[in-house]
């Protein structure tokens, strides 16, 4: 495949796209569900083929396996898109200056969008049609271990782009192999923005190598911290949605902060925990109380290592503190600055979290599961971003869009 020409045809479709109404975009979306549905079938025997060559004890099995259900839960997150307002040529800003010049401030696409991504097929549909929706073309770079998903899916949704009359190559997927991310890395004249999806070692080399802007998203390190003035129900049931619900996202609980006055709790909170066959490793004073209380076999004794870890599977870290501070000071040093949580019924306590805590979504008495696109009412998401430059936390429809100034005069001329 000669990289620099897809690059090319990438960004000359681009162009085009602005020109599609809102109609034919609907119509696009709406085909690729209808499609992506009847091709249940054919995409599961294609996924097949990479769950064979992964150990599903992988942490990654999850996120790469895909069934009936799942898929139909992708075509309704279409759908749902669908049902979105245009995100483009929203009027951000309009004046008009003493000397006659009329300014408006609109919003545009990025442009051409190039997505690094690992063992998760669905990003595939999710991104396409988020990408479409606010006008921008799309170069996919999917790892080896989604090889054979990406390509019935991406084969799907160019047979839908025939159907509706537009250009296939506003969508192109790149070769599993490293060297195409290196080029992709180096696009600068074709690619406008890369946004890798994935572990924070593939975050790191794409920071460190691109020449392209990039948008950080995916690496999530999370706490949620039991405070002093923590409810015992609400909190057990909080902690285990947070780590038990879906392991291998994000958003998933890695590192229980409990105030030392409330360490007789764990035996609660563990309960559940207990039950879905969490791997606790837990500080002194927190496996001091746990040891009678909790599984033998599923017990540790925490090092160092397991603070600031993504574990990404059923495996938990428990960290005792002193007080709020001390919570946030933890915080502050291990957080990779995606989702944090208290759990207080003390007011002071938990504005002061909201303030003191530096991280893209920042909770009180709820689960950090829910730091997601669809769940925040926006629909779908592209990523969670964890920088603070252009955009922050769920990237949807409007993160994807820039803006551009229209002035219009009558003739003046700058003095």
């Amino acid at each position: 495949m000669n990289l620099q020409q897809v690059f090319i045809d990438v960004k000359q479709a681009s162009r085009k796209l602005n020109l599609l109404s809102e109609e034919k975009i609907n119509q696009v979306l709406a085909d690729l569900a209808d499609q992506a549905e009847a091709s249940a079938e054919n995409i599961l025997r294609e996924n097949k083929k990479d769950l064979e060559r992964m150990e599903n004890t992988d942490p990654k099995y999850d996120r790469l396996k895909l069934t009936k259900e799942r898929i139909g839960g992708i075509a309704a997150d279409i759908r749902n898109v669908i049902q979105l307002p245009s995100p483009l040529g929203r009027i951000l800003n309009e004046r008009k200056l003493d000397n006659g010049l009329e300014l408006k401030k609109v919003s545009v696409p990025l442009g051409v969008i190039g997505i690094i991504y690992e063992a998760r097929p669905n990003v595939t549909f999710d991104v396409f049609s988020l990408c479409l929706k606010s006008g921008n073309a799309l170069v996919l770079k999917g790892g080896s271990d989604a090889t054979d998903s990406n390509r019935a899916i991406v084969k799907i949704i160019h047979e839908v782009l025939d159907k509706n009359g537009v250009d296939r190559n506003i969508v192109q997927l790149l070769p599993p192999e490293r060297e195409a991310t290196h080029e992709m890395l180096q696009a600068v004249d074709y690619v406008d923005i890369i946004i890798p999806r994935g572990s924070q070692g593939l975050i790191n080399y794409v920071r460190e190598n691109s020449k392209v802007p990039v948008i950080e998203t995916g690496a999530g390190i999370v706490h949620t911290y039991y405070d002093k003035f923590a409810d015992t129900e609400k909190g057990k049931n909080i902690v285990v949605n947070a780590k038990t619900r879906r392991v291998s996202v994000c958003n998933a609980l890695d590192c229980l902060l409990i105030h030392e006055d409330r360490l007789q709790d764990l035996g609660a909170i563990g309960e559940g925990l207990a039950k879905e066959e969490v791997d606790i490793y837990a500080d002194a004073p927190a496996f001091e109380v746990l040891k009678d209380k909790y599984p033998a076999g599923k017990l540790h004794q925490a090092t160092e290592e397991h603070f600031g870890t993504e574990f990404l599977s059923y495996k938990m870290a428990v960290k005792t503190v002193n007080g709020l501070q001390q919570a946030i000071d933890h915080i502050d040093s291990y957080s990779s600055r995606h989702s944090e949580a208290i759990v207080s019924e003390n007011e002071e306590h938990i504005n002061h979290f909201f303030k003191a805590v530096d991280a893209a979504a920042v909770y009180a008495n709820t689960s950090t599961a829910y730091t997601d696109g669809a769940q925040f009412g926006l629909g779908a998401e592209i990523g969670i971003s964890t920088q603070k430059l252009h955009a922050r936390g769920p990237m949807a429809l409007e993160e994807l869009c820039s803006y551009k100034w229209i002035v219009r005069g009558s003739g003046q001329i700058r003095p």
